[in-house]
């Protein structure tokens, strides 16, 4: 919708005061304000590449906030499956907020953007918070630094600065959000993929307790990279770059050669086939470290400790998230026995025994659909039952998405985002989903993530309330929307 010149919204921020637009005219259905591109910490150069997150100089004048930021991923990334664009600049770390009004004290969303780590962009168009304005949430989406920069280890820099990143983005709703009409008590965060991880990350520090009040994970994807292997990563890319794998000789490259060189580090020049394999042995190439000081843990053995205990979660994930990557070898693995192609993934004879015994229906779509669902497995749903477990009587609900886009021919990565969102209009989205996606679902998701971050409960039986209880959203009419064997696949990895 276009912006109406007249009359501006203008909030006083910590750092100074920012005009926004209205898309909309205020008080009628549907309208809402944005404020996009509003820093909540100095630019990341100079002296500050490779420094914790400090806050912006200070700003008297008012500040448009009418475009937005630069984000941390540069360049054209080609056809993705979320619509995510790179935008230049240096002020990368900023925010966007949604609202429906600067008056009230309104739910909170906090979205972190996914992109396992090295890439995404706060900025797409199905992030954008219209329906939840619409549905009375105040949205805010932040950006981070994003691979080596924002997550290698350094022996000699402030480690994790992408997890402090979101840490000082969430300072920032708390100190600011009221001026936007939202309630700083009432804050959820919620990403999906490498945004999702970042969530459970968020869940199990300490620190962070104080800065929400629930979470929602969507295809949450881990890295807690062990410092050891963070080391090596580290030690790798200063020989590629020809530079002191110093704070000194990474900040003498180039942030573009940095991300050019960042997967051949990280993958020990891995290609192919086995570039999608190695994350599965060795973990995501970047992402938080478990450097025994900003992140003290793994993920889910803080959240086993108890950590968050007191915030309801929801997550789940999609039923094939990266079935598609072998779309490709069907071919090649026709005659390859489903048994002997799990060696490529995995060498536990009694783990491979076991998966097959529990995924007979995806073995019998043949042996690339059964590889694509133990990746997915693997890295995604086998992590919905391990941290629901770990939670134990913890407010946890969990979700199973399984309606097939007619488009990928699959339950794929990212395809639940705009139903989340309530964005099914949006341009890029049938390239995804297909011409016709079911809008009843995306009502029915988009209400669901509404009573969440409203109530602390999506509107079905905690995972408690009958072990394994799970919403399962778009399987059809045969299936019942709630199941209590929706993740019984995945157990052998769990």
């Amino acid at each position: 919708m276009t912006a109406l010149p007249d009359p501006s919204p203008v909030v006083e921020t910590s750092s100074g005061p920012v005009q926004g637009y209205w898309r909309g005219r205020p008080g009628e259905p549907g309208a809402s304000a944005a404020f996009l591109g509003v820093p909540f910490a100095a630019a990341p150069t100079g002296d500050l590449r490779f420094a914790a997150p400090q806050d912006p100089e200070p700003w008297s004048e008012v500040r448009q906030a009418t475009a937005y930021g630069p984000t941390a991923q540069r360049g054209d990334k080609g056809e993705t499956l979320i619509p995510e664009p790179s935008i230049p600049g240096d002020a990368t770390l900023n925010v966007n907020v949604f609202t429906p009004g600067l008056a009230g004290s309104l739910p909170v969303m906090v979205w972190i953007h996914g992109g396992g780590y090295v890439d995404g962009s706060p900025a797409s168009p199905w992030y954008d918070g219209a329906a939840f304005s619409r549905d009375g949430v105040v949205t805010v989406t932040l950006s981070y630094r994003l691979g080596f920069d924002g997550f290698g280890l350094i022996d000699d820099a402030t480690p994790n600065r992408g997890v402090q990143d979101w840490i000082a983005g969430l300072e920032w709703v708390r100190r600011n959000v009221a001026a936007f009409g939202g309630d700083p008590d009432r804050v959820t965060i919620a990403g999906q993929s490498a945004g999702g991880g970042a969530v459970l990350t968020l869940l199990g520090l300490e620190r962070a307790q104080h800065l929400f009040r629930a979470a929602m994970a969507f295809s949450p994807a881990l890295a807690d990279v062990g410092p050891h292997t963070a080391h090596e990563r580290t030690g790798r890319l200063a020989e590629l770059l020809g530079c002191a794998p110093t704070v000194e000789g990474f900040r003498s490259v180039p942030e573009r050669r940095v991300m050019q060189k960042q997967p051949t580090a990280a993958l020990r020049g891995a290609t192919g086939l086995r570039a999608l394999i190695d994350p599965l042995v060795t973990g995501l190439p970047w992402g938080p470290v478990v450097d025994g000081e900003v992140v003290p843990q793994p993920a889910i053995d803080a959240i086993r400790s108890g950590i968050g205990s007191g915030k309801p979660l929801l997550l789940g994930a999609t039923d094939d998230e990266f079935t598609m990557a072998f779309d490709r070898a069907p071919k090649l693995l026709r005659f390859v026995p489903a048994g002997l192609a799990l060696r490529l993934l995995t060498r536990d004879g009694a783990l491979r025994r076991a998966y097959l015994r529990a995924n007979r229906p995806q073995r019998r779509r043949g042996t690339a659909a059964l590889l694509g669902r133990f990746v997915t497995d693997t890295v995604f749903r086998a992590l919905v039952v391990r941290t629901a477990e770990a939670r134990a009587e913890a407010p946890t609900w969990t979700y199973r998405f399984a309606w097939v886009s007619p488009a990928k021919g699959w339950s794929c990565h990212c395809l639940d985002v705009p139903f989340w969102f309530d964005v099914l209009q949006e341009p890029h989205v049938p390239a995804l989903t297909g011409p016709t996606p079911p809008q009843h679902l995306a009502t029915e998701m988009h209400a669901a993530a509404v009573r969440f971050v409203c109530d602390g409960d999506p509107g079905w039986p905690a995972w408690r309330t009958n072990p394994g209880v799970s919403r399962v959203f778009g399987a059809g009419p045969d299936t019942p929307a709630l199941s209590t064997n929706a993740f019984d696949d995945a157990l052998p990895l769990a």
